[in-house]
């Protein structure tokens, strides 16, 4: 034990956990959704509205870690988070069967895990970027390649599982994925922990919000998540019409296919990354996010669509951890409230980045290649920013 309560290592570890953590959060339950519709009778806006009450609250909870987290302390809270998410994933097996509206079980459990996923966003990468440790920009990455990596293993698990198993069995899966929180409860306990900036040294929330660079940054941390995600939602649909599979499959190439391109990128900065500066990899990324964009929207071969698809997730993997790295490096000072804020940037375009190619491509008929072409919008300005914050960073250090 005492091994483990001084070595940092520990703490990237547990830290590599919480981010599967997160990824079963997010991924589990949508692979339900046609079970819960069919054994529970929950109609189709009902079943989407568990999308939207997810990233819903774990955007409330990165607005108000933003002002609790450092008060309460680090370990508490990431402690507090694991603990959420385990009773969260565990209610699932038996909240909707004893509950006299099995909806009402279904809600009380995604609420009480998105608490813990919005608590881990915020507090697992300040928790890294406060261990000693050298080349943080890289550790950061290889950080979040374990939420790709955990996608791709909820995912494919998940599939095994049922496929072995049966569906009728999800109750015993939800219990097994509880199991992941759980025992990182325990470990989170155990290892080392410093704080970010010392207490009472942080930058304040007003001086967060009046500090050029921070919002340009948090414009930044918009742009990522909205890249990211205004691709990835529709990845499913690009496989249909690349591979001409069924759903199931198409929900299983496409998103698996963009997670694994996103995770592999993350993971090559996190082992050469001290090799590569950080902001001109950023940019030669957006570049290529635009191409990617690009290519899904209008290639005329439909495999193609596809690649531009998977192309997206190599080229994005950088931009998230990336922006917080060059936030912490930028902005010294900003502590736990500018991760929160970040992460709620973040959040707020992943929610933003879908909804725009909806918009789009219902305004022109359904057509959804023109509205995953309006999407290009945010690396265009995640490269303009980029390209911004180079003549900015001089000037705007915290």
């Amino acid at each position: 034990m005492n091994g483990i309560r001084n070595n940092y290592n520990h703490t990237i570890l547990a830290s590599y956990i919480g981010y599967i953590t997160q990824a079963i959060v997010n991924n589990f339950v949508p692979l339900l959704f046609l079970t819960f519709q069919s054994t529970y009778h929950i109609t189709l806006d009902k079943i989407t509205f568990l999308v939207t009450l997810n990233f819903g609250v774990q955007l409330i909870v990165d607005f108000l870690a933003a002002r609790f987290a450092d008060r309460i302390g680090y370990r508490p809270c990431v402690a507090a988070a694991h603990i959420f998410s385990a009773a969260g994933l565990a209610g699932l097996s038996f909240l909707p069967d004893i509950m006299p509206d099995p909806y009402v079980g279904i809600v009380l459990s995604i609420v009480c895990y998105a608490v813990g996923g919005g608590l881990i966003e915020v507090l697992i990468s300040p928790i890294v970027e406060a261990c000693p440790t050298e080349h943080k920009d890289a550790v950061m990455s290889l950080l979040h390649s374990f939420y790709c990596w955990g996608h791709v293993f909820v995912v494919a698990a998940s599939s095994l599982f049922f496929a072995v198993a049966g569906i009728d069995h999800w109750r015993v899966l939800a219990l097994l994925w509880a199991i992941i929180p759980l025992f990182n409860f325990f470990y989170f306990l155990a290892v080392p922990i410093k704080v970010l900036v010392e207490d009472g040294r942080g930058m304040s929330v007003k001086e967060l919000f009046s500090n050029r660079m921070f919002w340009l940054l948090f414009v930044l941390m918009l742009c990522s998540g909205a890249s990211e995600q205004g691709m990835s939602q529709w990845a499913s649909t690009f496989a249909e019409m690349g591979l001409g599979v069924s759903k199931t499959v198409g929900d299983l190439a496409g998103p698996c296919a963009f997670a694994i391109a996103m995770g592999l990128s993350r993971t090559f900065y996190g082992k050469f990354g001290e090799h590569i500066r950080l902001e001109k990899f950023m940019r030669l990324s957006c570049v290529l996010c635009i191409i990617s964009y690009f290519l899904a929207a209008f290639s005329p071969v439909p495999f193609l669509s596809l690649a531009g698809c998977a192309l997206c997730g190599l080229s994005v993997g950088i931009m998230w951890p990336g922006c917080f790295s060059i936030g912490a490096k930028t902005l010294r000072r900003g502590g736990t409230a500018m991760f929160a804020f970040f992460a709620l940037a973040g959040d707020l375009g992943c929610g933003g980045g879908p909804s725009l190619v909806g918009m789009v491509s219902n305004v022109l008929g359904g057509n959804l290649k023109l509205g995953i072409f309006a999407a290009v919008i945010f690396p265009v300005i995640l490269l303009g920013g980029m390209i911004l914050y180079r003549r900015w960073k001089y000037y705007y250090k915290e």
